[in-house]
């Protein structure tokens, strides 16, 4: 059986997708263009300064980088989803979340509540306005 050649570039791809970070979020904390990180991607065998670079920005280790086997990652990730052990574990479901949309909907509680108070803080206002104009 033939040794398989490490495409480091393509593993690249493969770790960014799986992570779910677009070529133009690279590109930005890397200081490069989108194209410049499809043209990485293409490539069989990156500079070892570059890959660390990479490595860093995607936050895993260059040797993952070096070592990624799509087969492996696979099996690893197909576990997850094994029927089998369930009855093991129970069948919790699939939670989808986007944590974005939960950052905006607790951005918007706290402008509702900033609101309240503030309407709480202007009727303390007209309140002691109110007090004073009946001293007077």
């Amino acid at each position: 059986m033939p040794e398989k050649t490490i495409h480091e570039g393509r593993n690249v791809k493969r770790i960014r997708e799986i992570l779910g970070v677009k070529q133009e979020a690279l590109a930005v904390d890397l200081g490069l263009s989108q194209q410049a990180i499809s043209q990485l991607e293409q490539k069989e065998a990156l500079d070892a300064d570059m890959l660390n670079k990479i490595a860093e920005a995607l936050k895993v280790p260059a040797e993952a980088i070096k070592n990624f086997d799509e087969e492996k990652a696979n099996n690893f990730f197909n576990t997850f989803n094994d029927n089998s052990v369930s009855h093991v574990i129970g069948n919790y479901g699939t939670y989808n979340f986007n944590p974005i949309e939960q950052w905006m909907q607790a951005l918007e509680e706290n402008r509702k509540l900033y609101e309240r108070l503030l309407q709480s803080e202007k009727e303390k206002v007209a309140l002691l306005e109110k007090m004073l104009d009946l001293k007077k």
